[in-house]
């Protein structure tokens, strides 16, 4: 059963300073949290992240959006770009300068997407960062074709359709590559799956209690060799385990 929307019940206490309310929002296209996707922090510009940011759409501020920033950056949601608006207060001193967010989403997931620009002065380049949040699993729809290390920083999943994906990934769950750790042996957990399950399983589950990883994909995700920007078909991930 869908919630019922009611009227938004505001109660001010003074001697407390406090104001309680409740605030509903219906997202249309799709619902994550950071209670249960991890967040994805995006500062440098690969190939695969150009490629992702390409089929993103502006869309005006949501409650996912303000959930993706710190309470003290909220309101900058709602400035506009010095390019749109040289008057606004992300204008900075030399009126060519900005700092601004651009709120966007995927339209292929449905993903909120929070874009931060910057640049010094109007000959410098404009410089983009992003903060989204990593999906649990590809669609029904999509089929895995490779696994995308990206510089050894970020990691995505390309479908058999060419589409770029996050990783699936849940919160407080990192992956990494190039030396022994958490995020590596993480990243050798789903590769494992991958294998086991010939690409279908690319969703996310928890970690067990007592888990082992094939030694082989083990050392490859611990390695140098893991951190240069490669894309690993399924037949690329099995053959892991026979090096």
């Amino acid at each position: 059963m869908r919630y019922q929307p009611h009227d938004l019940t505001l109660t001010y206490e003074p001697a407390r300073r406090m104001v309680h309310f409740v605030l509903y929002a219906d997202p249309t296209r799709g619902i994550v949290t950071n209670a249960l996707n991890a967040e994805i922090y995006i500062h440098s510009p690969t190939r695969h992240v150009e490629e992702w940011a390409r089929r993103l759409e502006r869309c005006e501020p949501n409650p996912l959006h303000a959930a993706i920033l710190d309470n003290r950056s909220m309101p900058e949601l709602f400035r506009r770009c010095v390019e749109e608006d040289g008057d606004d207060p992300t204008a900075l001193a030399t009126g060519s300068a900005c700092s601004c967010y651009r709120t966007l989403y995927d339209p292929e997931f449905g993903l909120p997407v929070v874009a931060k620009h910057r640049r010094v002065d109007a000959a410098s380049a404009d410089k983009w960062s992003y903060q989204t949040y990593a999906p649990l699993e590809l669609r029904p729809q999509d089929t895995f074709a490779a696994l995308v290390v990206d510089r050894g920083e970020y990691f995505w999943i390309r479908t058999t359709d060419g589409l770029l994906s996050f990783l699936p990934q849940g919160p407080s769950r990192g992956y990494g590559v190039g030396y022994s750790g958490g995020g590596p042996a993480e990243l050798a957990l789903y590769i494992d799956r991958l294998i086991d399950s010939d690409g279908r399983d690319t969703a996310v589950h928890p970690t067990p209690h007592n888990w082992d990883t094939h030694p082989n994909v083990d050392a490859w995700t611990s390695s140098t060799a893991a951190t240069r920007t490669q894309e690993l078909t399924l037949d690329d991930l099995r053959a892991l385990r026979h090096d």
